[in-house]
C-alpha cells in the first residue's frame, strides 16, 4: 500500500470513518472515476489545487465532477490572486500526485473549499492518494475532516 493511501486510510480512521477504499483500474479523472465506480460525474468530490500568488500557499477546491471551478470566485474566496499549481508544488504541500489528489490526508494544512453540488449527494467518492483509488464519503464528512468550508465557486 502507498503512503499516501495509507495517509488517506489513516485520516479516515482518526476521523471514525471506516474506510470504504475502492481500487478502480484509472480513476485520474472525474469521468474515469465515474465510470469505474459505477455512479453520477457530480458524485465525484475533484480536489483542485491553485497556488495563493501573494502566500505561494496551496488551495484546495473540491467539486463536483461535472464542474468547473471560476477562477474569478476562487480567487475572491482565497482573498488573493490565484495561479495554477505544478507539480512539484502540489506533492510537496499535500503530499500527493496530480490525479491521486485526495480531500484529507494532506501533509500539511491546506485551505479548502467545498462545492455545494456535493451535498445533494447521499454519497460522494474522492481520491484516495493515488490515480487508481477512490473512497465514499459525505460531503458533510469530507468538510469535518479536511477542515473546509461551503462556498460557490464554480461557473
Amino acid at each position: 500500500m502507498s503512503k499516501s493511501l495509507k495517509r488517506v486510510r489513516a485520516a479516515l480512521e482518526s476521523a471514525g470513518v471506516t474506510p470504504n477504499i475502492l481500487e478502480t483500474a484509472q480513476a485520474r479523472t472525474a469521468a474515469d472515476a465515474a465510470n469505474a465506480i459505477g455512479c453520477e460525474i457530480d458524485q465525484i468530490a475533484k480536489s483542485i489545487i491553485f497556488a495563493g500568488q501573494n502566500s505561494g500557499e496551496a488551495i484546495l477546491f473540491i467539486t463536483a465532477g461535472g464542474n468547473r471551478v471560476d477562477a474569478d470566485k476562487a480567487a475572491q474566496l482565497a482573498g488573493e490572486p490565484l495561479g495554477k499549481a505544478d507539480a512539484a508544488m502540489i506533492r510537496a504541500q499535500t503530499g500527493f500526485a496530480i490525479g491521486g489528489v485526495s480531500p484529507v490526508g494532506h501533509v500539511n494544512p491546506v485551505r479548502a473549499f467545498l462545492d455545494p453540488k456535493l451535498h445533494e449527494f447521499d454519497v460522494i467518492w474522492a481520491a484516495a492518494g493515488t490515480p487508481h483509488h477512490v473512497f465514499s464519503s459525505t460531503a458533510q464528512e469530507i468538510c469535518k475532516i479536511s477542515g473546509c468550508q461551503g462556498a460557490d465557486f464554480t461557473q
